[in-house]
Formats: C-alpha cells, structure tokens, sequence
C-alpha cells in the first residue's frame, strides 16, 4: 500500500512499514498524522504512509531483496524526488531501503532523491541513522532542563533494541545517563548494572547483523536478566527516572 495526503506544500513524505499488522486502515491513519508531524518541521511537505503485510523477521537477505525490488516495482510509479518520497519505519532499515533504491534506479535511471534513510554510499546524509535516537535524548534534555535537572545520572529505561533505541542508549550514555533495559516483541532484558559501550556494540550486531532476538544477548552476557513477554516498565524493580523513547 501507499496513501498519500495533501501535496499542496510539497511532495508526500512519510515511512514505509513491513509488519503483519499493517493494513489499508492503519496506514491511513499513520498517513494523516505524518501531515501534523511534518508541519511541525516547516519544511514544505505533505503526508504519506506505506508498507505492507510481508514481515522480514525470519527472511533471508535474498528473500527481503525479492520482495523489495517487487514492491518498487510497482511503488516506483507514484514515487519520485519531486513527487513522494518515501522512508524507513518499523521493519525498513537501511538495507531495506537500498534494496528498493536499486530497484528505482534500475527501473527509473535515475540516481535521485526518492528514498531516505540511504546507506552514505549511495547518496544517504551523514549521521542519518542516529538522528530519530539522538533527538529523542536531546528533546529528554531540553525536559529535564525546563524542570531544573540534568540528565547525568539519571536511570532510564529504553523500550526497543532497533536503530532509535541504540541510538538513543548511545547518546544517553554520552551524557553520562544509566540505561537499564532493552527490549523486542518478545520481551526486555534488564541490566541492573546498566549497559555500557561495550555491551551495545554487541547488541548492534545482535539486532542489525545476526537479526537476532533480545533473548539471545543473554549468551554472552548471563549477568543481565531476560523477562519474556514484559515489558520493560512491567519487570524492572527500582528506581527510574526515565522511560523511553
């Protein structure tokens, strides 16, 4: 699927989804608040959402290139630099969306700006990746300034272990915060010692490379505690100042 709302600003932006919960309706909605979201940046857009019921948790990379590239096949006659440019979101990273730019620029011949969340290779912005995390902590920043308080050492606990909740923890852990927990589908791992460097660059590879489950950081570090079908507010005792994103 693909909805697209008003373009009288600009053209339509907004994610795409891969997730077995997507349907016409959900996408309808998540279109219509991609156009208050985008109003708020100024920049002249419209909304849009996309996606489709195909899950890649359990693909092969070949499997989710296939699918991709026959997505694109037919998305890349409504898409176009100046007409609808599509993103990442739940289930579409940046393999996901080199996988659909190839495609474009296959069919299209044209190396243009209809995807974002591009690998820098192939024409992505620097520090991309880390932009939805690293803004959530500043925006947890500028709160805890408005309340008279400093996020240093603070306990937080992240809810998610994908690319805003890395992130996120990475930014967090620069400012001299305290992250407890991560989590997935399944359910949270809790580290009451709090996670460091180290323990997120294993978790990076866990989630981005291998495509595994949050239960499985638990081999290598048995210290942490995993709760399965919790979440993090639900199975961490404590105290917390902070949850998120």
């Amino acid at each position: 699927f693909r909805v697209q709302y008003n373009s009288a600003l600009g053209p339509y932006k907004g994610g795409l989804r891969f997730h077995p919960s997507v349907n016409l309706s959900i996408l309808k909605f998540l279109g219509f608040e991609q156009i208050l979201k985008n109003s708020l940046t100024t920049l002249p857009m419209g909304g849009g959402k996309g996606g489709s019921d195909f899950d890649p948790k359990g693909k092969s990379d070949n499997e989710v290139m296939r699918f991709c590239q026959s997505f694109m096949t037919e998305l890349q006659r409504h898409v176009g630099a100046d007409t609808d440019v599509p993103a990442g979101d739940i289930g579409v990273g940046a393999r996901e969306i080199g996988y659909l730019f190839g495609q474009y620029k296959r069919l299209r011949n044209e190396f243009t700006g209809v995807l974002t969340g591009k690998n820098i290779k192939w024409g992505g912005s620097l520090i991309r990746p880390e932009a939805t995390g690293y803004g959530a902590v500043y925006f947890l920043e500028e709160m805890c300034k408005d309340n008279n308080t400093i996020i240093r050492g603070k306990n937080v606990l992240l809810s998610g272990s994908g690319n805003v909740a890395q992130f996120a923890c990475e930014k967090l852990l620069q400012l001299g915060a305290k992250v407890l927990t991560f989590s997935d589908s399944n359910g949270t791992i809790v580290d009451k010692d709090g996670f460091n460097e180290e323990k997120l660059t294993h978790l990076k590879y866990l989630k981005n490379e291998k495509r595994g489950r949050i239960s499985e950081f638990k081999d290598k570090y048995p210290s942490v505690t995993y709760y399965e079908n919790k979440k993090p507010w639900e199975c961490f005792e404590g105290q917390v100042d902070c949850i998120m994103p």
